[in-house]
């Protein structure tokens, strides 16, 4: 008793965290259910390369996303499509055409050389940058909170307006992304950290020689811009005085860890990708239609568990009535897990999460089934009630894992949509088992056992049987 009591103190607490999450985050809502833009990005090989690999696609696909923050668009979507595609999703975006303007361009990776006298000023207008790029990246993931978005919405446009600020103390020493060959994340000599490995063409190698002979031992930085842009203001050591960085090749080094050398080297790649890109594609998905849409969700799920909870308490008496408050608290949890894990709910997300409201019922029948073969057989109300649980373990177990065993298959060879609603049906399939198992048992055991004269009225358990043995 005093086990299940604290037990069911636990589900209370769950209920009240979960309830707090869902007020404090929010629900994501994605394009079909928001409106918004879709855009297919093409990207288009050259005469000198006329295969597009999965770097350079990862790099253009960086290149996209950085735009897109650039725009401000919160709760955005950029993914590979195939071999040479990418599909990109704006949730709330209300002028396609200006997204498809900024998305469709190359990207323009340039290395610039910084002006004599302006050490001091860049070194204070890039440490607010930094300092705003870190405030930023703590606020991203709670961009359902209006105050929030507000926020991330400050914090961008001041980014920009640095980015500005940081472009007028550097000159073009015509040295860009198409001088760049490649760009790589490698361990260190002394093996404690990592740095970036670049190499360019030999026009370009020319041209950085010339740049870090400019700039060694000056303290002033080369000016690596990503549509215009910094993202890396390397100085030259004084060593390079005399001829410059020579032979086309250089590193990039710091205090970088694998991720953020990496992520570099990702940037720097897709900068200097000669590859043009094209919009293939351009959707728009109204707000009326993704108004329509939530309601029509809404009404469905509200009256799908409508019928289920009356079917329920008809049907299996206390038992349903207490397997009703199980699935209440069922849906409590899965929707703050959808806000704490951040999922964004499409319309095959929320049939995902209506499914396995169905699995979650399908768990209380087997364990309720189980538990009338026992009152039947004879058994006490309580031993009953316990056997059922125990017999339809399995039971339940084999189901749920098969069906996770499905979600795992959708998720991992699916795409966009496939993705979110196998994604929503394994959360509700593992939530579903812990409600079934936790909070069904808990109540049923604390009913029985603490309410008088439930013991002596096995009928509310199962209408055929008027008396049970004796404890």
């Amino acid at each position: 008793m005093k086990q299940q009591r604290w037990i069911l103190l636990f589900i209370f607490a769950l209920v009240i965290a979960a309830i707090v999450c869902i007020k404090t985050l929010g629900l994501q809502l994605g394009l079909d259910l928001r409106g918004g833009a879709q855009l297919t990005i093409a990207v288009k090989p050259t005469e000198e390369v006329t295969t597009i690999s999965q770097n350079d696609l990862q790099g253009v696909q960086t290149v996209i996303e950085n735009r897109i923050n650039a725009l401000g668009v919160s709760e955005s979507l950029v993914q590979t499509a195939g071999g040479d595609k990418i599909l990109v999703q704006l949730p709330g975006v209300t002028d396609p055409q200006q997204a498809e303007r900024i998305l469709g361009g190359t990207a323009q990776l340039e290395f610039r050389q910084q002006r004599q006298g302006t050490e001091g000023q860049f070194q204070a207008i890039y440490g607010i940058k930094r300092q705003t790029e870190a405030e930023l990246a703590l606020i991203k993931n709670e961009t359902n909170n209006p105050e929030q978005k507000e926020k991330i919405a400050q914090l961008t446009k001041s980014i920009q307006n640095t980015n500005e600020e940081i472009l007028t103390l550097f000159d073009s020493v015509d040295l860009s992304g198409k001088n760049l060959k490649d760009a790589r994340p490698s361990p260190t000599q002394s093996g404690n950290g990592w740095e970036v490995a670049i190499r360019f063409d030999d026009a370009g190698g020319k041209k950085f020689a010339e740049l870090t002979k400019q700039l060694a031992g000056t303290g002033r930085s080369i000016g690596i811009f990503l549509d215009d842009n910094l993202i890396s203001g390397p100085v030259v050591g004084p060593e390079f005085a005399a001829t410059g960085i020579t032979g086309g090749a250089a590193v990039i080094t710091g205090n970088f860890t694998i991720e953020t050398a990496n992520e570099l080297a990702v940037q720097l790649r897709g900068g200097s990708l000669p590859f043009p890109v094209e919009v293939v594609e351009n959707r728009t998905v109204g707000a009326t239609l993704g108004q329509d849409s939530i309601r029509s969700s809404i009404y469905a799920g509200i009256g799908g568990l409508a019928l289920v909870l009356v079917f329920m308490g008809l049907y299996y008496r206390l038992p349903g009535v207490i397997a009703d408050v199980a699935l209440a608290i069922y849906t409590i949890l899965t929707l703050a897990a959808f806000a704490l894990i951040g999922v964004t709910l499409t319309l095959p997300g929320i049939a995902g999460f209506i499914l396995s409201i169905g699995m979650a019922v399908d768990a209380n029948v087997l364990i309720f089934e189980r538990t009338r073969e026992e009152l039947r057989a004879g058994q006490t109300l309580y031993r009953s009630v316990e056997s059922g649980f125990y017999r339809a373990f399995s039971s339940i177990l084999d189901s749920n894992v098969t069906t996770l065993i499905a979600c795992g298959a959708l998720f991992w060879l699916g795409s966009g949509l496939v993705k979110g609603f196998a994604l929503t049906l394994a959360i509700g399939v593992l939530i579903s088992m812990f409600t079934a198992l936790t909070c069904s048992r808990t109540l049923l055991l604390l009913t029985v056992l603490n309410v008088p004269g439930i013991r002596q009225k096995p009928q509310w358990f199962c209408p055929n049987v008027t008396s049970t043995a004796k404890s």
